[in-house]
């Protein structure tokens, strides 16, 4: 059986930053909802493809990280960060 690794999520920096755009334009609580949206949604289809859970795991974690800095990069720097 092969192992199935990913390509990083947190590589694809247009849909890093199309996520961050879009969840920095609702309010808070709307925005959190839509991230855990994003969030599960990948999960479920590095799952189908076979994902060790393991990796789905790093996967998530890494590309909220991802979302969340820059979303707060153009907070700070606005139209900086993409």
């Amino acid at each position: 059986m092969a192992e199935v690794v990913p390509f990083p999520i947190t590589r694809r920096r247009a849909f890093i930053a199309r996520q961050a755009h879009v969840a920095a334009g609702m309010r808070p609580e709307a925005g959190e909802r839509y991230i855990q949206h994003q969030l599960n949604t990948q999960a479920a289809s590095m799952r189908r493809k076979g994902v060790a859970d393991f990796v789905i795991q790093r996967e998530l974690n890494s590309m909220e990280l991802a979302i969340r800095t820059t979303m707060d990069c153009r907070r700070i720097w606005p139209g900086g960060a993409s």
